[in-house]
């Protein structure tokens, strides 16, 4: 299991949401590259990097995006708002080594699909999940599908991971779902990268049994940049 650094972008800004709202934004630097090298340099083996822009209102932020994947030689994987697959192309002629599809899952299954056909190994599905209902278009609408529902379905798709996120969890630090993650791992057999709500190296080692059902990735934010434990400690509790 690896620890995964998450660098969250609005306006050109790092910040962190909680729950999505954009009333609770916290910014944490004015420099996403200078975040991700700062990552880097603190042992990060992977980077995820999320346009807030193009989730909520729609305005890629490309040239800060791309900046960011330049910045480094650590695997960058790009989402929020991807959902026409020339974007996603266009981050892929980039150097991004992976690719995160969200709403485009359910409002248009056919953008992913063809993802899958030209990169097999480098997509994913973010199930971002209000009270196990599937939350898209920036978290501002829940749909009906469960987020077991979805699963199943992209596994069908050939999708290798999905990006389980917590919304009522995320940027709280009141810590994980983990029942909610395993219960995804098991009914989908994918691998899972486990996201929303983790504040403790304790949290993490109760994660680190959940790899024996596929979960091998934890995204961290707000932990790491309110400082309540280092990025080498979270990549030792979760070994």
């Amino acid at each position: 299991m690896i620890v995964v650094a998450a660098i969250d972008v609005r306006g050109g800004r790092v910040v962190r949401l909680k729950q999505g709202e954009l009333r609770e934004e916290q910014v944490y630097g004015s420099d996403p590259a200078e975040a991700a090298r700062r990552w880097e340099a603190e042992g990060a083996t992977r980077l995820h990097l999320v346009d807030l822009d193009a989730a909520i209102s729609s305005r890629p932020q490309f040239a800060a995006m791309e900046k960011v994947i330049a910045a480094v030689k650590v695997p960058v994987e790009v989402g929020g708002g991807l959902r026409a697959l020339e974007d996603a192309m266009r981050y892929r002629d980039r150097g991004a080594d992976r690719v995160i599809f969200g709403t485009a899952a359910v409002a248009n299954p056919g953008v992913v699909q063809e993802a899958v056909r030209l990169w097999p190994q480098a997509v994913a599905v973010a199930l971002d999940a209000r009270d196990g209902r599937v939350a898209v278009a920036g978290w501002k609408e829940i749909t009906t599908l469960t987020a077991v529902e979805l699963a199943r379905q992209v596994k069908a798709w050939c999708v290798p991971r999905i990006q389980y996120t917590d919304v009522v969890r995320d940027g709280t630090l009141v810590g994980p779902n983990l029942a909610g993650v395993e219960e995804l791992a098991r009914a989908s057999g994918l691998r899972v990268t486990a996201a929303g709500g983790f504040s403790s190296l304790e949290d993490l080692r109760r994660l680190r049994p959940l790899e024996s059902v596929g979960v091998d990735e934890v995204v961290l934010g707000k932990a790491l940049y309110e400082k309540r434990f280092t990025l080498a400690q979270a990549a030792e509790a979760v070994r």
